[in-house]
């Protein structure tokens, strides 16, 4: 799916519920607290937070987690009315002029 289309119906969506009624603080918010969940996912994945432990276990659904907060992102910029295609394209444009590939490897390799 093009990114214009997943705005399109990410928009319809959020309309056919009445929830353009809510501020963009709220949205923010939201997306916050599901990136959170996708940070506990890593915290034990990775051993640091360990539900034997202590911790509790993150929710079984990554998918889902990553899912809702793209979701939320997409309901944001198209409150801001950015065309994330074109945002995109732009910005990853600038980078390869920014970042480039060969110094980083040699950088990350000790600088050999």
């Amino acid at each position: 799916m093009r990114l214009s289309e997943l705005q399109r119906r990410v928009e319809e969506f959020e309309k056919a519920r009445g929830w353009e009624s809510f501020r963009e603080s709220l949205i923010y918010a939201h997306l916050i607290e599901e990136l959170t969940e996708i940070g506990r996912f890593i915290l034990a994945k990775e051993g640091y937070k360990r539900a034997d432990l202590g911790h509790s276990s993150p929710g079984e659904d990554l998918g889902s987690e990553f899912a809702q907060s793209l979701t939320l992102f997409v309901q944001l910029a198209n409150r801001f009315g950015v065309d994330l295609e074109k945002a995109l394209e732009t910005e990853l444009e600038r980078m390869e002029k920014r970042f480039n590939p060969d110094e980083w490897r040699r950088a990350l390799s000790g600088g050999k």
